[in-house]
């Protein structure tokens, strides 16, 4: 009689089993079991995957996702993106590229809170799947806006550095890359003398190359410099891939910054050391990669905002450079996206006072979304 209670499991364990069971057929409707993005099609569309926790430390850690996201994978327990189609379209893209060829620049644009920059995260763990070298902008009106400091430049007359913001940004290049960099073991491609006394010999390895960046903070604007045209020229030879993956993209062409020279005149983004490594990697001079660019309101400095199409966003010098281009719109949810974030948000317990009807209440004052879908559904 003993050994025949320790063989049966406890009741308990059948009941915790068989409502496991039961909610793993319900989110069937909403959740997708691949989990690895060179594999998302229009199959798995309007349902969330699941992300390894592992990557919360690296490629997609605090500093590399929009707030209001990454302030929802405690509540939720996970983190989770939902397959969109404007991510698949250029998924299956990536996965026909020629990568010999020059670099191809993809512009996301729509409307404020649409989810462009989630459809960016979503192409990024692309990337870290794919052994591509993340060259990741967060949120390039940071820079332009609120710069923890600002100095005039001592190698460019009549140009300002962002100098602790430059070195930030590198220590967040090599916590997305460390790893892969250290795999692909680049060297520097010649000698670069950054002062009488200071010197990264050619051989050096790229990591040597950035923790000199981050160490000598007076230095990390034109080690990026460095970097970028290293990148460069690696990815061309075919040593690398580069992913560049930039929000916020169209504040490079806006007309003023709130940074301001000695004599109270506002700088342009032009005269931000900062700006031109990146212009750089948009540029199409080279191979072995891809730009996925976005373009959003919120980038610009109290201007009207009239528009979401990259034209208007990007002003008429921006629009000029990046052309040709393949624009991508993200969309507000449709019908199946939005029951999708609903029945996870139920499953989250992250509204817990559901009653009949208020699904379409709530499609209707977030007008499907996403950004005001969240803030709504906090207080439920």
């Amino acid at each position: 009689m003993w050994l025949r209670r320790r063989l049966l499991p406890p009741k308990s364990y059948i009941r915790l089993f068989s409502s496991q069971a039961e909610a793993s057929v319900k989110l069937d409707n909403f959740r997708t079991l691949e989990s690895n993005p060179t594999n998302h099609t229009e199959a798995h569309l309007n349902r969330f995957y699941t992300i390894d926790p592992i990557l919360r430390k690296t490629t997609l850690y605090k500093k590399s996702m929009p707030k209001q996201f990454f302030e929802g994978i405690k509540p939720f327990a996970e983190m989770c993106l939902m397959v969109r189609e404007p991510a698949v379209e250029v998924i299956g893209y990536l996965n026909k590229t020629d990568y010999k060829r020059p670099v191809n620049r993809f512009v996301f644009y729509g409307e404020l809170g649409c989810g462009k920059s989630l459809q960016l995260l979503h192409l990024i763990h692309y990337g870290q799947v794919n052994d591509f070298i993340i060259v990741h902008v967060p949120w390039v009106p940071y820079w332009y806006k609120v710069p923890k400091e600002r100095s005039n430049s001592e190698t460019r007359d009549g140009f300002l550095d962002v100098n602790i913001d430059a070195a930030e940004w590198l220590l967040h290049f090599k916590t997305q890359n460390a790893a892969l960099l250290q795999k692909l073991d680049l060297k520097c491609s010649k000698e670069y003398v950054w002062s009488e006394h200071e010197t990264t010999p050619a051989g050096a390895t790229l990591l040597e190359l950035i923790e000199h960046g981050i160490s000598r903070i007076r230095f990390a604007t034109d080690t990026i410099n460095v970097l970028v045209e290293e990148l460069k020229q690696q990815s061309t030879a075919g040593n690398c891939r580069t992913m560049v993956a930039i929000d916020g993209f169209n504040a490079f062409f806006h007309p003023k910054t709130l940074i301001k020279f000695d004599n109270r005149v506002k700088a342009t983004p032009e005269n931000i050391t900062i700006t031109q490594p990146f212009l750089s990697l948009a540029q199409s001079d080279w191979s072995g990669g891809v730009c996925l660019l976005v373009a959003d309101k919120w980038a610009l400095t109290k201007e009207r905002m009239e528009s979401d199409f990259p034209k208007y966003l990007l002003h008429r010098k921006g629009f000029e450079f990046l052309d040709p281009f393949v624009p991508i719109h993200v969309d507000l949810y449709n019908d199946q996206e939005f029951d999708s974030v609903i029945s996870y948000y139920l499953d989250r317990k992250w509204i817990q006072n559901y009653t009949p009807g208020m699904e379409k209440e709530l499609k209707f004052i977030s007008g499907g979304n996403g950004y005001k879908l969240r803030g709504i559904t906090a207080p439920l």
